[in-house]
């Protein structure tokens, strides 16, 4: 062996210059990077679809709102449906009243009182009820509207007398009950 010629090492790892390992690497950036112009088409891709999916997001919460206030404008218009199907019989019983030419009374009134009665059916099927103090009762004010008052033995602001019943849906007051109040004696 020459001294210019140095061993070869098999189980030595293989050296290469720098100029061989920069090359290798810029070919593999440009084999795996793509282009700019497939970039720039990448992202047009997808703002298009972000685009369509908040038109489509749009478009169904714009018909949701529709739907909603179209639902709650046949809900104010047929609201009183239920309440209306119970009156006509009671406005059935009226006009029978009228037309009555008989001149009986007692049937007059036998035909007011059914007509009465089912009116206050009809109250109760739509949950209509009446407002109906006592006299000695408490005023209260949510309840009933003091239209005078007037001295009595009864405690100071307790009702005295009804001078029209008052109503209530569900809990929700119609009307109050119209009462005459106790005030303190002169």
């Amino acid at each position: 062996m020459s001294q210019q010629e140095t061993p070869i090492d098999p189980f030595a790892p293989e050296t290469a210059t720098a100029a061989e390992n920069e090359a290798a690497q810029d070919a593999a950036e440009t084999a795996t990077a793509p282009d700019a112009a497939a970039l720039a088409a990448r992202v047009a891709e997808l703002e298009a679809q972000l685009q369509d999916e908040q038109l489509r997001a749009a478009a169904a919460e714009q018909n949701l709102r529709r739907r909603h206030q179209e639902e709650l404008l046949g809900a104010h218009k047929f609201a009183g449906q239920k309440f209306a199907a119970e009156m006509l019989p009671v406005k059935d019983y009226l006009e029978m009243a009228l037309a009555d030419q008989s001149g009986n009374f007692d049937a007059l009134k036998t035909g007011v009182q059914m007509t009465l009665n089912e009116l206050q059916k009809a109250f109760e099927k739509t949950h209509i009820s009446e407002i109906n103090p006592q006299p000695g009762d408490a005023l209260d004010p949510h309840h009933h509207q003091a239209l005078q008052t007037e001295a009595s033995d009864l405690p100071v602001n307790s009702i005295v007398r009804v001078m029209k019943k008052g109503y209530a849906l569900s809990d929700r007051v119609l009307r109050p009950a119209m009462v005459v109040v106790a005030k303190a004696a002169d």
